[in-house]
This record gives structure tokens, sequence and C-alpha cells, in this order.
């Protein structure tokens, strides 16, 4: 047991050795993060400052960059927690449907008599039919319209609610619907706001779902909650629609299928404008900063193939004619077409500075939100808290560390520093791994860090007590044979109390969230590291050391 073949030193020494090497970036954190940051930058085609290029050249290139990322409480940064309006979604579904319903049963108009929509809750389509005697059967041709719910909780059930009163349809999405709906909303809105975060080049963003409805999002480094809420907090919801006319009264009635809106630079003028869209800003295929004709800040914006056609199609119908740029429900911009606009390309104008053209371009590039965000909790924290907190971490761990080093050398002499050079090596394997996977480390992270470096010698602790039993009980027995005993009969206490350690870890990870999961993390991959460097490591150097200087008996 104290012979270890050749191949099974080698790979020790090849995993201690990947391990530091991968875990050494951490040591030279600021230069490593800068040549990162250069070279992510040169990646999207940016042109670099003198200082990045400096940057990009303070750290070799054939040596890993992969770095630990700093959590929101050591670096500082903004965090929020933002409340999703799926309602918002289900008036917008509806409010679809409209045109469809319109079209089936007029086809139907002699039988069904005159159709017309009415004002109802949003959320919800109430379609008054001529003949309330034919309702029945405006309800049957409503039906040939309602689908099957497409998702696995759904199955059976069909999207919509179709009822009747006296003479009128009520139609409105059905619960497994709205479930579904709001499963969707939830998922495209974590999506949309990972991807305008990650275009502002922030550094892993903690982007989850809480709850039904709740989004918490954590960004490390961003300079306040403001910075990010003003980022991801707009919809930009982009569409461009038909002018009907203008008005300066915000409260004038209007058609069913029409809306009232106000302009975005011209205070008490309102826009009267058709709520079908002609194409909306989920068409686009680019989006990007650009000036007018005058020099003026300006969004450029370009659309996919269909929409470039429904566009075409409608400019070169309507020349002469007004039509309006509406973004989150505010006209930015309503020009009169000048001719055919072919191509699907173009540009936005409004008094942007460059900031909002640059700012609106992102938007639209990422997408718009489904629905609008109302934000619960915002919360700032300063990068001087982060240094006390990394500062009192270091702290932490180094009078840990000293502590473990001396107890464990005053206790076991030479075998005790074979289990602190080993612990040194715990603890790089930990940083690689964490390196290596992207992880993030948090405070309890470093709380787990500090907590490992006590239980990564218990295995060694137990290894060493038990040679000790064995050369008391057998004053004969030589010293390699007792530390072969040792090794051997100490391994079902150190599987059993570190397997009983890692399930307890799995269940803070797979329960717990936020902080818990942070310590849970960091203190899984350190029991890990740890069976590996008490068992393998540490039994390498006592090999080693036996090996070399062959004592006839063991003091211990």
């Amino acid at each position: 047991m104290l012979h270890i073949s050749l191949w099974k030193r080698v790979l020790i020494l090849i995993i201690v050795v990947i391990g530091v090497v991968f875990a050494a970036p951490n040591i030279f954190y600021n230069r490593v993060e800068g040549h990162n940051d250069a070279v992510a930058a040169a990646a999207k085609g940016e042109s670099l400052t003198p200082e990045q290029q400096a940057a990009q050249a303070g750290w070799p290139d054939w040596l890993p960059s992969d770095i630990v990322n700093l959590g929101l409480d050591l670096r500082g940064g903004a965090q929020l927690l933002a409340e999703v309006n799926v309602g918002e979604v289900y008036k917008a579904r509806v409010d679809a449907l409209w045109p469809e319903f319109r079209k089936a049963l007029a086809a139907e108009r002699g039988t069904l008599g005159s159709i017309r929509r009415l004002n109802a809750d949003p959320g919800v389509l109430r379609i008054q039919i001529g003949n309330a005697d034919q309702i029945a059967e405006a309800q049957k041709i409503a039906e040939t319209l309602n689908n099957p719910v497409s998702s696995l909780t759904g199955v059976g059930q069909k999207t919509l609610a179709i009822t009747t009163q006296g003479n009128q349809l009520i139609i409105q999405l059905s619960d497994a619907e709205k479930a579904a709906t709001d499963d969707r909303t939830m998922q495209q809105s974590l999506e949309i706001v990972r991807r305008r975060i990650d275009a502002a080049g922030t550094r892993e963003p903690t982007i989850v779902r809480e709850g039904s409805d709740r989004i918490l999002i954590q960004v490390p480094g961003a300079s306040s909650a403001q910075e990010i809420k003003q980022l991801i907090g707009t919809t930009a919801k982009l569409t461009f629609n038909s002018v009907i006319g203008t008005s300066s009264n915000p409260n004038e009635a209007v058609g069913s299928d029409q809306e009232i809106l106000p302009s975005a630079d011209q205070k008490g003028l309102y826009y009267i404008l058709d709520s079908l869209p002609v194409v909306t800003g989920e068409d686009l295929t680019d989006a990007r900063p650009d000036t007018d004709q005058n020099g003026y800040p300006a969004v450029a914006f370009r659309f996919n193939a269909s929409a470039a056609r429904t566009f075409g199609d409608y400019t070169q119908n309507n020349i002469g004619k007004p039509f309006a740029i509406v973004l989150d429900n505010k006209v930015i911009s309503a020009p009169t077409i000048q001719s055919h606009i072919a191509g699907g390309s173009g540009i936005i104008t409004g008094r942007f500075t460059v900031k909002e053209a640059t700012d609106l371009a992102l938007l639209l590039r990422a997408g718009a939100l489904p629905a609008s965000m109302t934000f619960l909790e915002e919360r700032t924290i300063g990068p001087e808290l982060g240094a006390d907190s990394i500062a009192a971490g270091k702290m932490a761990a180094a009078v840990g560390a000293v502590l473990v080093v001396v107890f464990m050398i005053a206790s076991y002499g030479t075998f005790g520093v074979f289990a602190s050079l080993a612990l040194g090596i715990n603890i790089a394997l930990i940083f690689a791994i964490l390196s290596v996977i992207g992880g993030t480390l948090t405070l309890p992270g470093i709380a787990g860090i500090v907590l490992t470096m006590g239980t990564a010698v218990d295995a060694n602790v137990l290894v060493f007590e038990r040679i000790r039993e064995e050369l008391r009980n057998q004053q004969k027995a030589k010293a390699a044979r007792a530390i072969e005993l040792g090794y051997e009969r100490a391994m079902s206490a150190i599987v059993d109390a570190n397997v009983t350690t890692f399930l307890t870890a799995v269940i803070l990870f797979v329960l717990g969230a936020g902080p818990v999961r942070g310590f849970a993390v960091t203190f899984l991959i350190g029991i890990i590291t740890s069976v590996f460097t008490a068992i393998w490591v540490t039994r390498l150097f006592v090999s080693i050391w036996f090996a070399r200087r062959r004592p006839r008996e063991l003091v211990l």
C-alpha cells in the first residue's frame, strides 16, 4: 500500500502541476483581468486604446488566463429585484386575436349580422353579434380558431376560454394557456435581460428567476443600480404604424382598432394610429447608432426579408402619407413617406443624444421585453465595501491556514509538513477548478474555502492517528507496515465522513439560493480536492520520503 506505481505517481504530479498552473493567474488578478478585457474588445472588432494594448501585452497569450469571477459582495456593483408584469402579455395576445376573429366571423355576416368589438377589461375580447339568436353559431365559428395548448402541462386543453353573454362573445386566454404564457414570458425576459447586460460589457452577471414572476439581477462592477435599471427597464417595443390623424386631446374617442399615443418630443401633440402595426421591432436583424442627413444622432436599422417586403409594399402604396415610428407607446418620429423604401433598411430620427442613440440601438438589437418590469428593490454596493470584504477574507484564510499548519506540524512533525504542503495544493486546486468553470467567488464562498482548510486535514489526522495506533499495538511492527495499515484501516472512516459531508453540501446547493449556494459550491469542490490531496498527494510525499530515508523506527 505504501508503494505507488510509476503511472500513478506521474498522474498525481500532472494533476498537481495543472492545478497550480491554472490557479496561478489569480495571483496576478488585475493584470490578467485587463488582458482579458482587451482581448474581448479586440474580438468584437473594437479599436484598442494604448492602455488596452498595454494590458493585452501584459499577460502572455500562451498562459492560461481564466480567473475566478468576484461576486457582487467582493467587487461591488448593483442588485435589482424586478417583477415582470405578465398581465400585459395577456392583453397583447388577446388584442392580436381580434383581426383573425373579425375575418372569420365576417365571412358569415349574412347569418350573424353586424360584428363589433366592445370595450372590455385588459386581456378580454368582447365581440357583439348583430343577430342574438345566432350567438351559438358565432361561438362555433370562434371555436374553430381555438388551438390546443402547446405545453406538457396543458395537454388536452385549449388556448382560449370562449363563452357567451347575451349577444356577446367573450374571449380570453384559458388558465392552462396563461400558465404556459407566464413561463414563456419569464424565459424570454430572462434571455433578453441577459443579452442587454452582456452587450453592455459587464462581467459575469447573475440573472435568475425567483418565484413565478420575479427576476433577480446582480451585476458586479456596475457603478449604480440606476444605470442597470435604465439599461433593462425599457421594454424597447418598436412598431411602425399607419397615422390616421393628430389631436391635442389625449382622451379623444377613437375606433376600436385605433389608438391614441403622445409625441415623444412635442408636448400636447397626440397621434391617432392604426393599432395593428405594419411591422415591429421583432422583425429587425440589426440596429446601430448613426447620423441623419444633418449630422444629428440617429439609429440605423435593417429588417429581415419578410418584413422588408411588407415595409416596402406599404411605403409604395402610401407615398405622401405619414407613418409613425412608435417606441414604448410614444411616437418618436412621424415622417411623411417620400418614396418607395426598398431593401428593408432606414434610420430612426429624433432628438437623440449620442448616448441615447447608442443605448436605443443596443436595446433594439437585444429585442423587446415581452412585458414591462416593476423594480421592487434596488441596491448599490460600493467597491470599497467589496475591498474590505476581500481584505477580511484574506485575513481569515491566512489565520486559518497558519493555525492548521502549526497544529499539524506540532502534532505530527514531518508528516504534518506533508499534510501542510498538501493543504496548499488543495487550495490551488480549488481556485483552478473555479477559474476553469467560470465560477463566481463570494464572501460565503470564501467561508467555504476557510472551512475546507480545517476539514481538508481531517483525512490526514485519521490516517496519522491510525498509524500511531498500529505502532502502539504492534511493538515489533515495521514502520512501512504501520504506514500501510494506517492508510488501509482509515480508508473506510475517510470515505464515510466525506460522503456524508458531500451529501449535506449537495442539499445546500440544491435547496439553497444566493449566499448559501455560493458557500455550497466552494465547499463541494473543496471536499473533492481535499480527498484527492489527503489520500494521494500526502501518500505520495510519505512514499518518496520513506524510500529515501528508510527509517527503522517511526516516531509519530
